[in-house]
């Protein structure tokens, strides 16, 4: 594993070399793009005869396991340095508007993709249950915290769309986990849960990974209170967060949801009453190179990904129609409510077209999708899901700072 693991990082910082020094774009973007298209050509020659190197990237990325390397290991790490930035005060600012997009926009947007998508499969020869249909739209109505963030950086949307934006993309992953895991289980009992079923487990699941980072958060605090050394206060950041989550999963909350509001508690907290300068200055270092470095490392595992789908016509033609389906439910659950509502949202005018197009899914969402059990019925949603993910970041990540500059004024709030 070890030896897997230094592979994925050479190949890594290799990348983002080469993105940095001759491309230019994001980081993010930049190493992706480069990994998909060095796996494409790899694919082309496999198809001429060439079969050597493709089939050392297939053995290479299926010795990774995406979905437990994501949700196990990285997220944790990276929910938690997303969070540490984020002001609380201007996040309760905004605090309905997120709740509402995160939640009710977030099991609509699951709804309408899922009926939508059965729809849709009836105009090709794919085959796919209602069940799977609902769990697609499940794990592809968030927007990925982890792609959001990081092109919101260099995208120079005004602040009050970037809060609104970030704080959505946080906290509506963990309803998806939440929906992902009932219609999953439904799938395994054979059973449709009731809507007091379902209602109790998403106020366990979601309620008790707020709780639990509200505890943890304020542990964390009283300890990073109580002395006054870099040293030990960054490691005990670190180890809150990896036991953190290891405790969450074993007690069936929301790791994801028990991550943000720890990082909200540290970075807001912890940062103004419990840190020194020298203290706050290494903590913030610290979790921007695991940030950076992590997300350079997801973005490159995403890329070289596409070794593993199997590619048809149909299927790529309905990934085309189904990348439209994911842009309409994003327009209808969150661009509409905003453009109707824009002075209750209290956003400038044009905000509604940025957070529709900044929706960007990414790890998460593969993660999830790669999650399912094997059989037919995954890989026509991992490929799906894979073309949705890739359309995502490319192409909305690449025009969404063009987007901001023209649709909203400068002076915008």
């Amino acid at each position: 594993m070890l030896n897997i693991i230094a592979l994925f990082l050479c190949i890594t910082a290799v990348l983002a070399f080469f993105n940095r020094r001759f491309v230019g774009l994001p980081s993010a973007i930049g190493v992706m793009g480069i990994a998909l298209g060095l796996s494409l050509l790899n694919m082309a020659s496999d198809t001429l005869g060439f079969h050597a190197l493709h089939t050392l990237e297939q053995s290479l990325v299926e010795s990774i396991d995406f979905s437990e390397l994501l949700m196990q290991g990285m997220l944790s790490l990276l929910l938690f340095a997303g969070a540490l930035h984020v002001d609380l005060s201007q996040l309760r600012t905004y605090r309905w508007q997120i709740a509402s997009l995160a939640l009710v926009g977030t099991i609509v947007s699951t709804l309408f993709i899922g009926f939508g998508l059965w729809g849709l499969l009836s105009l090709t020869s794919l085959d796919l249950p209602l069940s799977y249909c609902l769990i697609f739209g499940a794990l592809i109505s968030p927007t990925d915290p982890i792609a959001v963030m990081g092109i919101l950086k260099s995208a120079g949307a005004p602040k009050s769309v970037e809060v609104v934006i970030s704080g959505e993309s946080l906290f509506n992953d963990g309803v998806s986990v939440v929906l992902f895991s009932l219609i999953l289980s439904m799938i395994a009992s054979g059973e449709s849960p009731s809507v007091t079923g379902a209602s109790m487990l998403l106020l366990k699941e979601a309620g008790g990974g707020a709780l639990m980072g509200v505890v943890i958060g304020y542990i964390i605090y009283q300890m990073l209170k109580s002395i006054d050394s870099y040293q030990e206060e960054v490691l005990i950041t670190l180890a809150a967060v990896l036991g953190g989550y290891a405790l969450a999963t074993q007690l069936h909350v929301s790791g994801p949801l028990a991550m943000v509001v720890m990082g909200l508690i540290v970075g807001n907290q912890a940062r103004s009453y419990a840190m020194s300068d020298e203290t706050e200055r290494n903590v913030d270092m610290f979790w921007e190179l695991i940030d950076e470095i992590l997300n350079a490392v997801l973005f490159v595992l995403i890329g070289l990904e596409v070794v593993l789908i199997q590619f048809s016509y149909p299927l790529i033609t309905t990934g085309l129609m189904v990348i439209m389906l994911t842009l309409l439910s994003r327009l209808l659950t969150v661009g509409v409510p905003i453009a109707l509502l824009g002075q209750r949202f209290r956003l400038p005018e044009g905000a509604w077209s940025v957070l529709t197009w900044g929706g960007l899914r990414g790890g998460i969402s593969v993660a999830l999708a790669l999650s399912l059990p094997p059989g037919e019925a995954r890989n026509i949603v991992v490929s799906l899901t894979y073309l949705v993910v890739v359309f995502s970041i490319l192409i909305q990540g690449m025009s969404i700072g063009k987007l901001v500059k023209r649709v909203i004024p400068c002076s915008g709030p």
